[in-house]
């Protein structure tokens, strides 16, 4: 399906149905302190319990079970969390799976997608782009491409989280949702404006790749190649397509956080939560943290995307 598919509440509704027992329906946590500290009520909807451990297992069974039946194969590109989402729905479908990945991509990443049953293709940004060596990889063997996030299913798959989020806290005022690609954010967009328009959907990237933050506030696509950032989630050169045009529409607005706030969210979840979650999924946190929102009173939602920690990354957080 083209990028340039729309996607509608009521795809997000049988993307809902479809991963019904298989995917988790997670939990919302709270926290008293984190609510002292920001002086609101916070929700906090943990994608780290899905399974693989991150929201994009939602979209990429969503995606992979609505395929031809005749299909047994498909390519498929991620720095790490799509990729283990793409091998696991693979291997549940008897679908086989080859990801490209980058060679700099977390090796606990890059093992678990293994270990869900795919193969992988490792590349190096600074010679090739994934979707470049996609392209090649799919012209050869004739094989379907699988994007992380520019795709109709794709987002109605992500799409679920704020669904459930909404189903169990339908009165927030605010919802927080990191942004790379902008799946899991145009997704969200289009819940919270079907079923409350009045809740300000916010996406948060880091600032060393604020390429949405830049697209949103202009109006035009805007990529950044190569960017270094903790939150190795939301390195993305761009936006999709196809999510930029229902970011454009539904979401409130984006902004962006240093990687300072990045770790002092990180370290707050894991310390005073007690919960294993990646610098990305902590993006919202950053933000609420910052103090550059005015939460004061209101009912805050916030998507923690994912729960694949690096743990050689420990030292950076301890020191």
């Amino acid at each position: 399906m083209s990028s340039s598919s729309s996607v509608t509440f009521e795809d997000i509704q049988g993307a809902c149905h479809r991963l019904d027992g298989v995917a988790h329906y997670t939990p919302v946590l709270t926290s008293t302190s984190l609510n002292h500290r920001t002086d609101a009520r916070v929700f906090v909807k943990c994608e780290n319990f899905q399974r693989t451990s991150s929201f994009k297992f939602r979209g990429a069974y969503n995606t992979l079970s609505q395929l031809d039946s005749s299909i047994k194969e498909i390519i498929s590109f991620s720095s790490g969390n799509h990729a283990q989402a793409v091998a696991l729905a693979g291997t549940l479908l008897k679908i086989r799976s080859t990801i490209i990945m980058p060679h700099d991509a977390p090796k606990i990443k890059r093992e678990a997608t293994i270990g869900y049953g795919a193969d992988i293709i490792l590349y190096d940004r600074n010679e090739t782009s994934r979707e470049e060596l996609a392209h090649q990889v799919s012209n050869e063997k004739k094989l379907p491409i699988i994007p992380p996030y520019d795709h109709p299913h794709i987002i109605a798959g992500q799409g679920t989280a704020t669904l459930e989020l909404l189903n169990d806290h339908p009165d927030l005022d605010i919802l927080l949702v990191p942004c790379g690609g902008g799946g899991l954010l145009s997704g969200a967009s289009l819940v919270a404006h079907a079923l409350n328009p009045k809740i300000n959907v916010i996406g948060i990237e880091p600032a060393n790749a604020n390429d949405a933050e830049q697209s949103f506030k202009t109006g035009v696509l805007h990529s950044l190649n190569n960017s270094d950032t903790i939150a190795d989630g939301a390195r993305t050169p761009s936006l999709g397509k196809l999510p930029f045009k229902i970011i454009q529409k539904f979401t409130h607005d984006i902004i962006s956080v240093p990687d300072t706030a990045i770790i002092t969210a990180t370290r707050f979840i894991w310390e005073r939560m007690k919960l294993v979650v990646e610098p990305t999924g902590a993006l919202g946190l950053a933000a609420l943290l910052t103090k550059s929102l005015n939460v004061k009173g209101q009912n805050v939602g916030i998507i923690l995307s994912g729960g694949n920690v690096d743990l050689n990354q420990l030292a950076t957080f301890c020191n």
